[in-house]
């Protein structure tokens, strides 16, 4: 209630949760020993004395943040409102495997604790990373883009080297949610699209990620596009991350001296004609899959990230397909642009997720059990 509604006065929290004097008294208590509650001044005075008021503590605690994607790894300390402390990215070969990047990730994290003095602060570890997880056993099931993390545990070393609760999350998934926190609507559904090595997209219902049955919600990347032939990642003929994702614009540009996502993106801003026309006609085949989903999800906002996803030709392309394509009543004010956020849009995301298991009931009980 306080994070929803407040700052708010002790009357008025016992007004709103209909709780007893006492049980509210002894659970606030309990919550500025937690450092999850803190006062911020007083109400307008109605003639006695000026009532304190209250709102939940979203910078006494911190978490660690990381997404990591076929090529790179970003990692940060953020504050349970969102705020992003400080953050380092680092380029990955393609092929990294788990041995490689957890105990770099480990060690990154704890220096960037350091560093900020937050050490003592830290009450959760976010992970963000494409394709499939099994959250019931932290276990990687198909990044496609990833070969050597399918079926590998991803809570356990970093749980191990710092201690707290290991949070995972499918990389465009955080996108999207934290594009809904930039947002600032609890009214908002919202489709975030990340476009980089791989394509995938993550939707935001009612507040929450929705992940699907089997967490393979908005793997647009392998849908088919009838009359190609190109083999994906996944094994499959025809689908669109076979043809417009940055693997793809690679391999379409290999004569033109391109060999990696950095140089897709240079060749696109410097303004080269072949690679801006397979940039723009990438963003249209992506906007033909996402007017289907559109015309499904009807969300307010569509949000496109990702190194590929923020050249502005192929995000001129897809607006340009999204809109001819999805149906009309669905697209009738349908807010199209890029993540607001830019490249921090999956760190916020697993902040607000992160702010979500830490402030979470049951969470607080544990918390206090052991205190």
């Amino acid at each position: 209630m306080l994070r929803d509604a407040g700052p708010l006065t002790r009357q008025q929290l016992q007004a709103l949760l209909g709780l007893s004097r006492a049980t509210l008294v002894e659970r606030l208590d309990t919550l500025h020993r937690l450092r999850m509650v803190r006062t911020v001044g007083h109400d307008a005075s109605s003639g006695g004395r000026r009532a304190q008021l209250l709102e939940a503590d979203r910078t006494s605690r911190v978490a660690v943040v990381a997404w990591l994607g076929a090529s790179h790894l970003s990692v940060g300390v953020v504050d349970l409102a969102g705020t992003v402390l400080v953050d380092h990215t680092e380029r990955l070969p393609l092929g990294h495997t788990p041995a490689d990047v957890q105990p770099w990730l480990v060690d990154t994290a704890r220096e960037q604790l350091s560093a900020t003095g937050r050490a003592g602060d830290l009450a959760a570890v976010g992970l963000a990373v494409p394709g499939q997880i099994d959250q019931e056993t932290g276990i990687s099931i198909t990044p496609p883009t990833m070969p050597a993390w399918r079926d590998q545990p991803l809570r356990d070393a970093l749980a191990d080297g710092l201690g707290v609760e290991v949070l995972l999350e499918n990389d465009a998934n955080a996108l999207a949610y934290g594009e809904y926190l930039a947002a600032g609507s609890r009214q908002s559904t919202v489709l975030g699209v990340a476009v980089g090595t791989g394509i995938g997209a993550g939707v935001v219902i009612g507040g929450r990620p929705h992940r699907g049955a089997t967490g393979c919600a908005g793997e647009i990347g392998h849908i088919r596009i009838e009359g190609h032939d190109e083999r994906c990642t996944c094994g499959r003929r025809g689908c669109v991350a076979a043809l417009a994702s940055g693997k793809a614009l690679i391999r379409q540009l290999r004569d033109e001296g391109v060999r990696s996502l950095p140089d897709v993106v240079r060749r696109v801003e410097s303004g080269a004609p072949q690679a801006v026309a397979m940039a723009t006609d990438a963003g249209r085949l992506v906007g033909t899959v996402l007017a289907t989903v559109v015309t499904i999800l009807n969300p307010h906002l569509v949000r496109v990230g990702g190194e590929i996803g923020a050249l502005a030709p192929f995000r001129a392309g897809l607006a340009e397909t999204l809109t001819e394509q999805s149906h009309e009543v669905a697209a009738r004010g349908l807010d199209v642009g890029p993540a607001v956020l830019g490249e921090r849009a999956p760190l916020v995301g697993m902040a607000g997720l992160a702010a979500e298991a830490v402030f979470a009931p049951e969470a607080v009980d544990r918390l206090a059990a052991r205190s």
